[in-house]
């Protein structure tokens, strides 16, 4: 195990700047996509939404495309 894969098992979960940080978003587009729901999955934690690091990487390997004519 890694240095970064331990911390990533200490803090699994981000909130959205961390999360949009993580993909190289800004926290704008990330919460834009949570509210047309096209971002990945995430958590309400009481009132906070927290972003689950699995989460966000099964996000972005279902984004995958080959050309800008893939479906989306």
């Amino acid at each position: 195990m890694t240095k970064s894969d331990e911390k990533e098992s200490e803090r699994p979960f981000l909130n959205t700047v961390e999360a949009a940080a993580w993909l190289r978003l800004t926290k704008n587009t990330l919460e834009k996509m949570r509210v047309n729901g096209k971002g990945p999955v995430y958590r309400k934690h009481g009132r906070y939404v927290r972003y689950h690091i699995e989460d966000l990487v099964e996000w972005s390997h279902a984004s995958k495309r080959r050309s800008t004519s893939d479906a989306e």
